[in-house]
């Protein structure tokens, strides 16, 4: 096995004899120099995988020469070693990037930590999550077989997700495949459980029911206009759980997370339904049989989603809700930018709403495309790709700006989406909608295995567009394909991210509360 090799740059290099031979007696290789410049010369001229530098040498100072070095190699670890305990030269060394922090007088067991926390924390940590997930797996496992409630059945889809993001960061992923095994078994029986549950919490006693796309804002939005701070309510379009904690560390740079919670987005997961549903706190039948003039219906030419702001109004009117209020929805960067330049006169406002539609388009966009099909590749790519989007959006802006001001801020989405991978056979005439996660219409022709089926939409408040339509959803990871061109079809939307079905990614999503530090 190759050894690391160690450059360390001290002026009295002869005095740290003893520490040297014990890392070379520990498998290290140490290079010595005994000024900056020298170090900086054979940085030049070979790689390292770790370099300590004295802080107080004669020429260049240690801090001098640690930024030649990381101009030279940005990515090489940097010990700073010191005399000096002085706030400054500490500061000034972190802010230059360095890894590690180590005062005079040394100990070789202290070095020896500093050297395997920097060099070998990945292993360490892989080595460590492997152990702890294999340790969960079975009581995982056993979970699924107990009637798990809506609660616990959130629970378990944080705990997934918790594991997905640990083992995202180990060296080789060698448990990826059997943690989307578990996932993939996991979703098979929420599916079950959706199936017995969904009709009877629309149907019986509230309380029994756990909080659902029309609740949404009742719930955890509209309460907060109580205060005198103004609210600002952002909806992420297609934003699920595992996205919202790639993102979560940078939003808590500005803000306190005063809660997270993961809410049930009513059937279809599909923005024309769960999104209209949020702003007008009803149920798709519902909208279209109190407001016909605003509801649209899935396959007509206008889209499903442009009344969102005359629901939301609605739904205000309707509360009694005497509130002044600005809605934004932001498609492009230039809307984007817009949005931002308008903050300051929206804090006279009570109630800001904005709608951020990238990830929704980030996920039609890989299925389009084949260069962003490459850069999100799975799960974690995409996660990845929509963490580097907020760090350069305009959304993220506008936090930053409201982190500054009293306010309130409510974070959520309308919901999630499921990479498919299985292809489900379904006939139907030509009126029957093109979503590929669920259909709806009359005479639909389909093997009933692995589906959810609500053969009266009365029932789930969904409107029919004739006496005998049904709804029919796929669950886990299906899709729906006709049989006509099928293989074309199938290839074409095999491994592409979808909603309007059952699963958990689609189902369970993120309502997040946010305050000023």
């Amino acid at each position: 096995m190759q050894k690391h090799e160690i450059l360390w740059a001290d002026d009295e290099i002869d005095l740290l004899k003893p520490h040297i031979l014990f890392l070379e007696e520990k498998g290290y290789s140490i290079t010595t120099a005994v000024s900056g410049l020298d170090a900086v010369e054979m940085m030049q001229q070979r790689h390292f995988d770790i370099v300590f530098l004295d802080e107080n040498m004669p020429g260049i100072t240690g801090l001098e020469a640690l930024v030649q070095i990381k101009e030279l190699s940005p990515t090489t670890p940097v010990v700073m070693i010191t005399k000096s305990e002085e706030e400054h030269i500490m500061e000034e060394a972190i802010g230059s990037k360095i890894d590690d922090y180590l005062i005079k007088p040394l100990n070789s067991n202290q070095i020896l930590m500093s050297v395997k926390k920097i060099l070998d924390q990945r292993k360490f940590v892989t080595e460590k999550t492997n152990l702890s997930y294999q340790q969960e797996f079975r009581n995982i496992g056993m979970a699924f077989q107990e009637d798990l409630d809506e609660v616990e059945w959130a629970d378990m889809y944080r705990k997934l997700v918790y594991w997905e993001l640990e083992i995202d960061k180990t060296l080789n992923k060698s448990m990826s495949e059997i943690l989307t095994m578990q996932k993939s078994e996991a979703n098979s029986e929420f599916a079950k459980f959706i199936a017995e549950n969904y009709i009877s919490w629309l149907n019986e006693e509230e309380e029994y029911a756990p909080t659902m796309s029309h609740k949404l804002m009742e719930r955890y939005v509209l309460p907060h206009l109580k205060s005198e701070d103004p609210v600002f309510f952002i909806v992420i379009d297609n934003f699920r759980y595992d996205q919202w904690k790639t993102v979560e560390p940078l939003v808590a740079q500005y803000f306190k997370i005063d809660e997270e919670e993961l809410y049930y987005s009513i059937l279809p997961t599909a923005t024309g339904y769960a999104r209209n549903a949020i702003f007008s706190g009803l149920m798709p039948s519902e909208m279209k049989k109190k407001y016909p003039y605003l509801w649209v219906e899935d396959n007509d030419e206008e889209g499903m989603n442009l009344k969102e702001e005359e629901f939301l109004n609605e739904q205000l009117k309707r509360r009694n809700l005497n509130v002044s209020t600005s809605y934004h929805k932001v498609v492009t960067h230039e809307q984007g930018k817009t949005v931002v330049n308008n903050l300051k006169p929206m804090l006279s406002n009570d109630l800001n709403v904005m709608v951020f539609n990238f990830v929704d388009m980030l996920s039609h966009a890989r299925t389009d495309s084949k260069m962003i099909k490459e850069l999100a590749a799975d799960e974690s790519a995409y996660r990845s790709l929509t963490k580097t989007w907020f760090e350069h959006s305009t959304l993220n802006d506008v936090l930053k700006f409201l982190a500054d001001q009293k306010c309130k801020v409510v974070i959520s989405t309308d919901h999630g989406t499921v990479r498919v991978k299985r292809a489900h056979k379904i006939v139907g005439d030509k009126n029957v909608n093109t979503n590929l996660r669920y259909k709806h219409g009359k005479n639909l022709n389909y093997d009933k295995g692995n589906l959810f089926e609500i053969p009266d939409p009365d029932k789930a408040f969904l409107p029919k567009q004739n006496i005998s339509s049904r709804f029919v959803f796929t669950t886990n990871d299906s899709f729906f394909a006709y049989p006509n061109n099928y293989n074309h079809y199938v290839k074409y939307y095999n491994d592409t991210f979808q909603h309007g079905g059952v699963s958990l990614e689609e189902v369970l999503v993120p309502i997040i509360t946010l305050s000023n530090r």
